[in-house]
């Protein structure tokens, strides 16, 4: 599902992902805005207070170059098992940035964005994703810029995100 090899690549715009309804997004379409891209789980214990503190985030910046991308995963065993589930779960938690269809962060089968923001990132002892909300900072040039942990609040990344914004 991509132009480019995970591998080689040099930021996210030559990868394509598919939507909550199947269709194909094209990642050309963020260039030039600062991302926050997370896989996301409906049913984690980590999830009330990453979406609170993303939502938070999307609503200061939404005006500026900036977007969330959020992969719901089922990773992990955490994530409700259809798209209705999840569409369902989108509204009632008003997230307003882009929600993306499921997708697998490790092993084999892994979404190849993901094979490409972990590979161009330092996990703790592991490239692998460890848990759900794991959050990977990118700039404008489509650059992962940082990885940061699941328990990490979304709004530890506020300062990084402001100087990515004014470069």
């Amino acid at each position: 599902m991509t132009d480019q090899s995970p591998a080689k690549a040099s930021n996210v715009y030559g990868f394509k992902v598919k939507d909550m309804d199947g269709n194909e997004v094209d990642m050309e379409k963020y260039r030039g805005k600062v991302l926050v891209i997370v896989n996301t789980a409906s049913n984690c214990g980590l999830t009330k207070n990453n979406i609170s503190k993303l939502n938070q985030l999307y609503d200061k910046y939404k005006e500026k170059p900036f977007q969330i991308l959020g992969f719901p995963s089922n990773t992990f065993k955490q994530e409700y098992s259809c798209d209705t589930d999840i569409k369902e779960f989108v509204k009632k938690n008003n997230i307003e940035w882009d929600y993306f269809g499921k997708v697998i962060v490790n092993g084999d089968a892994t979404e190849p964005l993901f094979q490409y923001l972990k590979a161009n990132t330092a996990g703790f002892l592991t490239k692998a994703i460890k848990w759900n909300y794991t959050k990977f900072l990118v700039n404008k040039e489509g650059v992962v810029i940082n990885r940061f942990a699941p328990t990490d609040s979304p709004l530890k990344i506020e300062g990084d995100i402001e100087k990515l914004l004014s470069a």
